[in-house]
C-alpha cells in the first residue's frame, strides 16, 4: 500500500483488477480503497458491498453479465469503494483504531467523492451498503442522482438479526473467519437453491464466495459488524429523499421484510420495487439477468441507454411484457417513478 501521509493517494504501482485502477483514499476516518473502471469523464456509479464483501464477490456477477456491463460501463465511469479493510489483499486494521460509525462511513463516501471531484453520483449497494449510501444521500442529498439498491437495510436491527450479529462478533473475535460464520455469512447473501444440499453441491457462485471470504482480515469484518450493528432507525428521513430509488429483493432474502418496508416510506413518486423469485439478498450475484431490464427503463429516465447493437437482451430472463405496466408507463421514464410490486420468475 502506498503512503498515506498526504490527504489523498494513488498507488505508485497502479494494480489492476480486470481493468481497474485501484486508489486508496485517505479520509478523516482512514484510508479508503476505490476500484476505478472506465472513462472518468463519464457520469460516476458508485458501488458499496455488503459485509465482508468487496467488489469482486458482492458486484462481479452483475458486472460479467455481458449485457448489464454493456449498459452499465457504456453511460458511467464507476467507483467501486470497499469497506475499510476489505479490499483484496488488505491488511489487518489496528485495533486501537476507533471503530468508525455509520455517519463516518457515509462521510468517507462524500470525501471519496471530493478527491475524485465528482458532481452528483448514481449509487448502487446491497444490504449494508444499500443501507450506507442511502444515509449519504440523506445526508448529501445535491451529491446523489439516484438510487439503486440490492435488498437493502433501513431500520435498526431487529432481535434476530442483534442475536445473529452477536454470534457473528464473538466467532469473528474468538475464531476468525472460521467455518461456522462463512456458514451465517453464506446464509445471509443467498437461497438455497445454490447453497446445495446433502443432494445437491453447491453453486460455483456459492463456492467462489466462501474462497474470497478466506482472504478477508476477521478483525475487519468485525469493526464493519459493529458499526452496522449500531446503525439507527433511517424510516423518519426516507420520505425527505428526492432522488429516483429502484429497489431489488430476493424473496428468500432475510432482508425481504425490510426492504418491503422501506419502499412503503419512500415518496411514492420516485420509487419502485423489483422482487425477484427464488433469490436470497444478493441478486447482483444469484440472479444479475434479472436486474437488466428494470435498470435499462429506470436508466432511461436520466437519459442513459444501452448502445443498440446489445439492445435484444437476448440472455435476459425478461422481456417489456414481463415488466408491470406502472414501470413502463411514460410518467415512470420522466420525473417520477410509480410504485410497483414486480414478481420476476426464476428463469435461467
Amino acid at each position: 500500500m502506498a503512503d498515506l501521509s498526504g490527504e489523498s493517494v494513488c498507488l505508485d504501482v497502479e494494480t489492476i483488477y480486470l481493468g481497474g485502477k485501484e486508489h486508496i483514499v485517505r479520509t478523516g476516518h482512514g484510508p479508503v480503497s476505490v476500484i476505478v473502471y472506465g472513462d472518468q469523464d463519464k457520469p460516476a456509479l458508485v458501488t458499496y458491498p455488503d459485509l465482508a464483501l468487496n467488489h469482486m464477490s458482492c458486484f462481479q456477477g452483475l458486472f460479467f453479465c455481458p449485457e448489464a456491463a454493456t449498459l452499465l460501463l457504456h453511460n458511467f465511469c464507476v467507483y467501486h469503494i470497499s469497506p475499510p479493510g476489505h479490499e483484496l489483499g488488505a491488511a489487518a486494521v489496528c485495533s486501537d483504531d476507533p471503530v468508525p460509525s455509520v455517519e463516518d462511513l457515509a462521510d468517507q463516501i462524500l470525501e471519496v467523492l471530493n478527491y475524485f471531484r465528482l458532481g452528483a453520483v448514481m449509487c448502487m449497494g446491497v444490504m449494508a451498503g444499500a443501507y450506507i449510501l442511502t444515509l449519504f444521500a440523506m445526508k448529501f442529498r445535491e451529491r446523489v442522482l439516484g438510487l439503486i439498491l440490492v435488498s437493502p437495510l433501513c431500520k435498526a436491527p431487529s432481535w434476530t438479526e442483534w442475536l445473529r450479529n452477536k454470534v457473528m462478533s464473538n466467532l469473528l473475535y474468538y475464531y476468525g473467519m472460521c467455518g461456522l460464520l462463512k456458514e451465517f455469512l453464506i446464509h445471509r447473501y443467498f437461497s438455497k437453491e445454490v447453497r446445495g444440499s446433502a443432494d445437491v453441491p453447491e453453486s460455483d457462485i456459492v463456492q467462489a464466495c466462501r474462497r474470497l471470504l478466506e482472504e478477508r482480515q476477521s478483525i475487519n469484518v468485525l469493526r464493519f459488524l459493529q458499526a452496522i450493528d449500531r446503525r439507527p432507525d433511517l424510516t423518519n428521513g426516507l420520505k425527505t429523499l428526492k432522488c429516483r430509488t429502484l429497489i431489488f429483493v430476493g424473496d428468500n432474502s432475510p432482508f425481504h421484510s425490510e426492504s418491503l418496508h422501506m419502499t412503503t416510506k419512500l415518496d411514492t413518486r420516485y420509487s419502485a420495487l423489483v422482487e425477484v423469485q427464488s433469490c436470497g439478498s444478493m441478486v447482483t450475484e444469484e440472479q444479475p439477468h434479472a436486474m437488466l431490464v428494470p435498470m435499462e427503463y429506470f436508466l432511461t429516465g436520466y437519459g442513459l441507454y444501452r448502445p443498440s447493437q446489445f439492445s435484444g437482451s437476448p440472455r435476459s430472463p425478461l422481456s417489456p411484457s414481463c415488466i408491470a405496466p406502472e414501470l413502463l408507463s411514460p410518467e415512470s421514464m420522466g420525473l417520477k417513478l410509480k410504485p410497483i410490486k414486480t414478481r420476476l420468475s426464476s428463469q435461467r
